[in-house]
């Protein structure tokens, strides 16, 4: 009886069927405000091969830069530029290039800092477990401990930022300030941001919520080149990353949010209502006014608060439903400009 013949019983079958593999594109962006200086350094560290990439291309965004920042990318052969007229922020920038990379047909985006702050030798280690499909957005993790130009409260800012990010996500990011990062062309996407401080912590507490797959690898860090623009001060940089925290949970998880916030507000109103109710059956002779008042006002704010949270549940739902149209017209939208790629 003759056996049926194994698709991959001759050895021009499994070539076959790697010449049908689609290449695989990975698009490094920068974004850039005024970093002419740095740039070309940190341009010529990119790796030019990786393996399980077939094409590396290179995305340079200018934020509104008002130096040489786009003639140096021009001089340095990057393959994509975007340049913004007016300067709108590190959020603004990020979320325009991922989608400037997306229309170029990256599958895997790789986001890094124009002052060479990251080892651009460990963007291996970033697209890895995309490639083996172990996640689909991946944050280097810096040695913090270790890194020299960091003072001991900006250590501890970090470590408690990150924990912070790590209960409002559901994720386990060691270093949820780094903008060493990788993301699939699902997860990119799915991305938003609306904060335009920075886009590092809100971007992971969207895509926890999403049930997007989030790993974190451990990284290496150059020496500083420049002071962190971001950080202009310690209370500067807490008021600004709390708020951005506060902003994200509160737009992420409504219903969650103002249910937590109701808790310590009706455990008081409870005490101060049961302590009025023992005083009246008791016969004190005073009527404890101020208490009932106090009481009354406390617990009627938890009942406002439980109605925001319905409402901020449907808003959520609605939400939801609206990142799903988002979704669908991103994809469509980039499927569309490959195509014309294709055509032209």
């Amino acid at each position: 009886m003759v056996q049926p013949q194994s698709a991959f019983s001759d050895s021009g079958s499994v070539e076959r069927l790697q010449a049908k593999r689609r290449p695989v594109k990975l698009i490094i962006q920068i974004p850039c405000f005024n970093e002419a200086e740095h740039l070309g350094p940190t341009l010529a560290d990119l790796p030019r091969s990786i393996p399980g990439v077939d094409i590396i291309e290179t995305l340079v965004i200018s934020d509104g830069s008002r130096d040489a920042t786009v003639e140096v990318a021009r001089a340095c052969g990057v393959d994509h530029i975007v340049d913004l007229p007016i300067n709108k922020g590190l959020a603004h920038g990020f979320m325009a290039g991922l989608d400037r990379a997306l229309r170029e047909g990256a599958d895997i985006i790789v986001n890094t800092d124009a002052d060479n702050q990251y080892r651009a030798a460990d963007i291996h280690k970033l697209v890895r477990p995309i490639l083996d499909r172990e996640a689909e957005f991946v944050v280097g993790d810096r040695p913090i401990p270790d890194i020299a130009h960091f003072s001991r409260h900006k250590r501890a800012l970090q470590h408690i930022g990150s924990w912070v990010v790590r209960m409002a996500s559901g994720t386990k990011v060691g270093d949820a300030p780094s903008g060493f990062r990788a993301l699939s062309r699902e997860a990119a996407l799915r991305i938003n941001t609306f904060d335009s401080y920075t886009y590092t912590l809100e971007t992971i507490v969207h895509a926890g919520l999403s049930d997007v797959r989030i790993v974190s690898v451990p990284i290496g860090v150059n020496g500083e080149t420049r002071p962190s623009r971001l950080v202009r001060s310690i209370p500067d940089y807490v008021a600004r990353s709390a708020r951005s925290i506060v902003r994200t949970t509160l737009i992420y998880q409504p219903a969650r949010s103002f249910v937590l916030m109701s808790i310590p507000l009706a455990v008081l109103g409870t005490i101060l209502l049961a302590r009025w109710l023992w005083l009246y059956v008791d016969g004190s002779p005073r009527a404890h006014v101020p208490s009932l008042l106090a009481s009354a006002g406390l617990l009627l704010t938890c009942v406002f608060l439980w109605i925001a949270a319905v409402l901020g549940k449907l808003l959520a739902i609605n939400r939801r439903l609206l990142q799903d149209i988002q979704y669908r017209l991103r994809k469509f939208d980039a499927q569309l400009n490959e195509a014309d790629d294709e055509r032209r």
